[in-house]
């Protein structure tokens, strides 16, 4: 068997975070959900078993609960550092997928969510 690629996948990690231009935003906070996929360019991890050959899901989400941490003005911006930094921190890591949607954004609107999602590879 020849493996072409492999794609470790984190849906719908919710943060509660402190993001956006306006004052208010940045002072009540709001829900985030992260969408994350990363391919891998080392697939031995389907034959060894062994955690030291991907990624760790629970590093991924400690790197991300960090990271929301920091406010943003912009989820534009925010979603390059999550990139940046998976990238740094995991080698085997060839590519990053990622989404980033704030719940209910105040601008008027009835809607679930507004996002970016950022594709950044090495």
């Amino acid at each position: 068997m020849e493996i072409e690629s492999m794609t470790v996948h984190l849906n719908n990690l919710r943060f509660h975070a402190f993001h956006g231009v306006m004052e208010q935003e940045r002072r009540v906070g709001n829900t985030y959900v992260l969408n994350i996929s990363l391919d891998l360019c080392d697939f031995s991890s389907s034959a060894s078993d062994d955690l030291s050959s991907t990624v760790n899901y629970a590093e991924v989400c400690g790197l991300m609960k960090a990271e929301m941490a920091k406010p943003a003005l912009l989820l534009e911006a925010l979603a390059g550092r999550l990139a940046r930094t998976l990238l740094d921190a995991f080698p085997l890591v060839s590519r990053v997928s990622l989404t980033v949607c704030k719940d209910n954004p105040p601008m008027g609107a009835d809607i679930d969510s507004a996002g970016v999602t950022i594709v950044a590879k090495r």
